[in-house]
């Protein structure tokens, strides 16, 4: 396991130059102590991952099955290595299949995926995902939190119990100091509706979500992605920050500018899933050149190999008048060849030298001698870093946060205002003689405060305007005689449960209404047809019946998700 290093003298301490989570903070806590990271060395031998298509694979990788039509593969033979303190940037065309691996070494990936991947020489499990930080490429924040409100909740629900809140949040506060948003701390991240932080706080947001479990492998996908050269210098500097100090980084980064090129360890080149470089960054040029490609002219490294995926050589240039009307043909060949000749490349000079490399012995692996007392450290590190209920009370109060604006803004308010305003002129001074106004505004609010939230989401009443138009000159708004083979439906709507609730509370079996014009007779409320449709009895059960529903359809959205998530 990951944490078979997890022991004092394998501890990374932080520099006391550089102003992170564990020197910020009291470091002689023991608690603290314990999120200091461990070393993870990171090897991945022959990955392969297939996925079901009509497709033909692209014919010039020279791992696979090349005739399979009902497969495609979108990894082939990718093998790496990364140790910590080092960064990895995985380059290639987009479709490369860069995110696919990253996804696999973040032991994400679902589907046909074989080789082998190995932290510390061990497989991945549950215990080295809690030392995994994952920065996906969309950044995933609530809207309406500001940068400090979502670093501390984050804190609260995934730090240990051996933190007490007030560490939690100070340690929330070290990440925000290591990752310079103090500017910005009580600033909203803001959405698609409203303007937040920029682009780049965003990025550093999400980097700090993972940053707080002081992760021993941290995994980027694209943290560049839309930011201008300046900010994406920035994100990569904190990166290289984050990985000075004992983390293992792997990146993936679509096209560098050359000062982020150099900022790297090693590069992983993929071309339509197949690998035509692993090493050096620093040597890149270098190996290109000596393979029968070199440039003649300063050149981003990062451009020279995102060209060779392509099938693009440096330098290339034909007369057109040479070429004629076979332009286009001449070109593919070209590209043809140029990968041809990388990939082969690749399996002669680097494949051999990495699987040696791949062979050689782990530093950072657990020994026998430690085995027994790492067992019992893994079955404390299985459990839940926090309890249930402290998980539900700090996402209620995450919750009731994020939808303050939503609940209380301006036309939300109106809406409600308005609404309440037009019922009362409506139904203002209605006489009691008319039950059937009252028990219609009963349910005008059953349905208004039952539908309201989802308004945003049921566009169809506008096709159904004709039908309540119909239904409305009627006489209330429902069909009163319902066909017995769908009468039970009202049993599972909560309109009908509240509907009933609020003629309760209105009404009793034991109250009368003027039936007639002078007043001279007098009817049962429980005989009026409205009522006697939901009936007066039994109301503390449909009170059960709706806190059931509260929690049961919820239940049954989250196991429906649950199995679409594992298809």
């Amino acid at each position: 396991m990951a944490e078979a290093t997890a022991s004092t003298d394998t501890v990374i301490a932080y520099p006391a130059t550089t102003a992170t989570t564990a020197t910020h903070l009291n470091p002689s806590s023991a608690a603290l102590r314990r999120l200091a990271s461990f070393p993870v060395t990171l090897k991945f031998e022959e990955v392969v991952y297939k996925v079901k298509t009509g497709n033909q694979i692209r014919w010039w990788c020279s791992v696979g099955d090349r005739n399979s039509s009902s497969e495609k593969t979108i990894l082939n033979g990718i093998t790496g290595l990364v140790c910590p303190g080092e960064i990895l940037a995985m380059l290639g065309p987009s479709g490369s299949g860069k995110t696919t691996l990253l996804t696999a070494l973040g032991g994400r990936l679902g589907g046909k995926l074989s080789g082998k991947i190995t932290y510390n020489g061990q497989p991945f499990s549950s215990a080295m995902k809690r030392r995994t930080g994952f920065v996906a490429q969309e950044d995933v924040l609530y809207p309406h939190l500001t940068v400090s409100e979502t670093l501390v909740f984050t804190a609260l629900l995934r730090l240990p119990n051996s933190l007490t809140q007030v560490e939690k949040m100070e340690h929330a506060e070290g990440v925000i100091h290591e990752l310079g948003l103090n500017h910005c701390r009580n600033s909203m991240i803001g959405g698609p509706l409203f303007r937040g932080i920029s682009g780049g706080e965003k990025k550093r947001v999400s980097i700090g979500q993972e940053l707080l479990l002081n992760p021993s492998l941290l995994l980027l996908d694209e943290p560049t992605s839309g930011l201008d050269s300046t900010t994406a210098l920035r994100i990569i500097t904190i990166v290289k920050k984050l990985a000075s100090v004992g983390r293992t980084v792997v990146t993936t980064i679509h096209q560098p500018s050359s000062r982020l090129f150099h900022m790297f360890d090693k590069a992983v080149l993929l071309s339509g899933g197949c690998p035509i470089y692993h090493g050096k960054a620093s040597a890149a040029v270098d190996y290109f050149a000596s393979i029968g490609f070199p440039t003649s002219v300063t050149v981003n490294p990062a451009d020279l190999m995102l060209d060779l995926a392509n099938g693009i050589a440096p330098d290339f240039q034909v007369a057109t008048a040479e070429l004629g009307n076979s332009h286009a043909s001449f070109s593919e060949r070209e590209k043809r060849t140029v990968k041809e000749l990388v990939v082969s490349a690749y399996d002669k000079n680097i494949a051999t030298r990495l699987k040696a490399d791949l062979c050689g012995p782990d530093p950072n692996s657990y020994n026998c001698a430690r085995e027994t007392h790492l067992r019992d450290q893994k079955a404390r590190m299985e459990q839940w870093s926090t309890s249930w209920w402290q998980q539900f009370t700090v996402l209620l109060r995450r919750g009731m946060k994020e939808r303050r604006y939503e609940a209380f803004n301006r036309l939300r308010i109106f809406q409600v205002i308005s609404v309440a305003f037009l019922g009362g002129l409506l139904w203002w001074r209605t006489p009691p003689s008319h039950i059937q106004d009252r028990i219609a505004l009963l349910f005008f609010f059953s349905v208004f405060w039952g539908f309201f939230p989802l308004y945003n989401a049921v566009f169809t009443f506008p096709q159904e305007r004709s039908m309540l138009i119909k239904e409305r000159s009627s006489g209330g708004y429902y069909v009163q005689d319902i066909p017995a083979f769908i009468v039970w439906l009202k049993y599972l709507s909560y309109s009908f449960y509240c509907f009933k609730l609020l003629l309760g509370v209105q009404f009793t079996k034991h109250d009368y209404y003027d039936c007639s014009n002078g007043g001279r007779i007098k009817c049962k409320v429980v005989d009026f047809p409205a009522v006697k449709a939901v009936g007066l009895s039994h109301l503390w059960v449909d009170v059960g019946i709706m806190a059931l529903m509260l929690v049961g359809y919820r239940l049954i959205a989250y196991l429906a998700l649950h199995r679409v998530k594992h298809r």
